[in-house]
């Protein structure tokens, strides 16, 4: 996952050389003082995972805040292998590629946030990530970008972030494990609770 599929989502050793941090990486996009409460606002989590890392985080996320889920799934599935996803992934990368996703947000005005949570596929969000993020009018809305990783979050979070331009942010987090499969998420908890009440739920 750090790499191209990189810890969480469980293409980890893909993308080597990505900036080395210590083992959660936080990165502010925000620079407010004082945060207001996101608490009662209405939420969705959406979020793409691969080797299953995301996805555990992802819904402790959604159980945490009371948000509703979204599952971003590629509509051509990625190979099961380690190796062969990781090239495909590098390829449609390298394309610039928007891949069709299945399914679609029912009535996406409704949410005044939307967690964004990623594995770091070869430095970046994987390519539907960015097709699901193109699909809608977010401006007004609070994006809070949120990655898995093997190392760190590369430009991960910075991106999100810049598909979002219309959209108000708060600071995302990298969790970093070496783990696939979520094995290692539930010991990440207490990072993540903390996370979350530093950005106002």
């Amino acid at each position: 996952m750090a790499a191209m599929l990189l810890a969480v989502a469980g293409l980890s050793a893909c993308t080597v050389k990505a900036k080395q941090v210590s083992n959660e990486t936080s990165e502010t996009e925000t620079t407010m003082n004082e945060v207001m409460s996101l608490k009662g606002k209405k939420t969705l989590v959406a979020y793409f995972s691969w080797s299953g890392n995301t996805k555990e985080a992802a819904q402790y996320i959604a159980q945490k805040v009371g948000a509703d889920e979204f599952e971003i799934i590629r509509e051509k599935p990625y190979p099961t292998e380690y190796t062969p996803c990781t090239e495909d992934a590098k390829a449609e990368k390298d394309a610039g590629e928007r891949p069709a996703i299945k399914g679609k947000v029912e009535n996406m005005a409704q949410y005044d946030v939307v967690f964004v949570c990623v594995p770091v596929w070869w430095y970046t969000a994987p390519m539907p990530v960015y097709t699901f993020l193109e699909q809608y009018d977010l401006k007004g809305k609070t994006v809070i970008p949120f990655c898995t990783a093997y190392s760190g979050p590369s430009s991960t979070l910075k991106d999100i972030v810049k598909a979002t331009p219309e959209s108000d942010h708060r600071d995302g987090i990298c969790i970093v494990t070496k783990e696939m499969g979520g094995k290692d998420m539930a010991s990440k908890h207490g990072r993540i609770d903390k996370w979350l009440n530093e950005i106002g739920f």
